[in-house]
């Protein structure tokens, strides 16, 4: 599954954090990232893929029930 710029900024206001954090977390550049979520550039598969590994393990879901979508992924 493949995640769009609003849901990597969706996202990361969810979990509240920064382009720099999830640049950490995820081994991308923050220069990708800004230019990712302001839909400058589109990244390679495996970049827009760690970007989303990323998010998912800081407890984000990604939806596409109803069209893409993010949500706080329920505590177990």
């Amino acid at each position: 599954m493949t995640i769009s710029a609003d849901q990597s900024r969706a996202a990361r206001e969810l979990l509240g954090m920064s382009q720099e954090a999830l640049a950490n977390f995820s081994r991308v550049s923050r220069t990708t990232i800004v230019a990712f979520e302001n839909r400058q550039i589109l990244p390679r598969y495996n970049t827009v893929d760690a970007i989303r590994r990323a998010l998912e393990a800081a407890g984000v879901e990604f939806t596409n029930g109803g069209g893409a979508g993010v949500k706080l992924r329920k505590a177990p």
